[in-house]
């Protein structure tokens, strides 16, 4: 399937193409089989589509449904809105907002505006997607309140991040960022091997957690950073740069008000736009969210909140 072919252009190109049930899930099943459909229990490639939106397959007459194991499983809410919801999701520069979402769509209440971005957040992270190379900067920060006579990588309340950036001549390429447990060199190594080739050069301060990256493959280079603020950002510029725009975006997008329990999903939204910034197509980020939001698997509402004080379980129509 060419890419190219498939996405809408404009929001008139998207409403013309996705106006009906029929349309949304035909695209939705190029997206899901792109190599063609397969029946699970015959494994005959002859389907045909129900009023009800079911596969049927041709041989056995085995009904499959595209929305199951994807984040739309027991959706009763249109495709036509949810195609909207990815279409202007994509498009917001600065991040999206459950707020702008529930009345930019005309939804019915915050949560369900809520659950459908978090649906997207968990689908903006590509199974296999390739690993940062060449020259990449490490570097750990947290997030959250100030806790009084405890500063830097002895925080306990706060939240800790690691942050990769790769080097694109002077500016950044792609990046990848995680939260963390502690700062620990178990902590520290699983994230470099899962987010950076090995035989690439990882650059971190002097810190002991990242101590033993030869081993693991890498060429490591060690700067010693000082206590002063201008050094750090000098000698890891590209990785603070991503730290300050990451907090810029969590306060004046979210006002800073992101749980821990779901902020590796709105770490995982930074990361999807911000390597994707110089994109020239608006419609080709929307074409991108569909097609991995169709091998996400499911994460049901209760799922999201059940780890989360003080938010309110109720059930919509979602």
């Amino acid at each position: 399937m060419s890419d190219v072919d498939e996405f809408p252009i404009t929001l008139s190109d998207l409403e013309e193409r996705f106006a009906t049930e029929e349309a949304c899930l035909a695209y939705l099943y190029r997206l899901r089989w792109p190599e063609g459909f397969a029946c699970p229990r015959c494994e005959g490639d002859k389907v045909w589509m129900s009023k009800r939106g079911l596969l049927v397959c041709s041989n056995c007459e085995y009904q499959v449904s595209i929305k199951a194991g994807t984040i739309f499983q027991g959706t009763r809410s249109p495709f036509v809105m949810w195609f909207r919801a990815a279409w202007w999701v994509t498009g917001q520069k600065n991040g999206a907002s459950a707020l702008g979402l529930q009345r930019i769509l005309g939804l019915g209440s915050y949560e369900t505006a809520w659950t459908w971005l978090h649906k997207f957040r968990r689908a903006m992270v590509r199974p296999g997607r390739d690993r940062l190379a060449g020259r990449v900067e490490v570097d750990e920060t947290y997030l959250g309140g100030p806790e009084e006579g405890v500063y830097g990588r002895g925080a306990q309340k706060k939240a800790l991040i690691v942050v990769a950036a790769q080097e694109d001549g002077k500016g950044i390429g792609r990046i990848r960022m995680r939260r963390v447990k502690d700062a620990s060199a178990d902590s520290l190594h699983a994230f470099i091997c899962d987010s950076v080739r090995p035989g690439s050069a990882v650059q971190t301060d002097g810190w002991r957690g990242h101590a033993g990256l030869e081993e693991k493959g890498y060429k490591h280079e060690t700067t010693k950073v000082s206590r002063r603020k201008e050094a750090a950002s000098d000698l890891l510029p590209r990785v603070h740069r991503v730290v300050s725009l990451l907090k810029r975006w969590l306060m004046g997008t979210h006002q800073g008000a992101v749980s821990h329990e779901h902020l590796d999903y709105y770490l995982d939204e930074y990361a999807f736009r911000f390597n994707r910034r110089t994109s020239r197509h608006r419609g080709k980020l929307f074409y991108r969210l569909l097609q991995q939001a169709v091998q996400t698997e499911p994460a049901p509402y209760e799922s999201m909140v059940k780890h989360v004080r003080g938010r309110k379980r109720t059930k919509h129509n979602m």
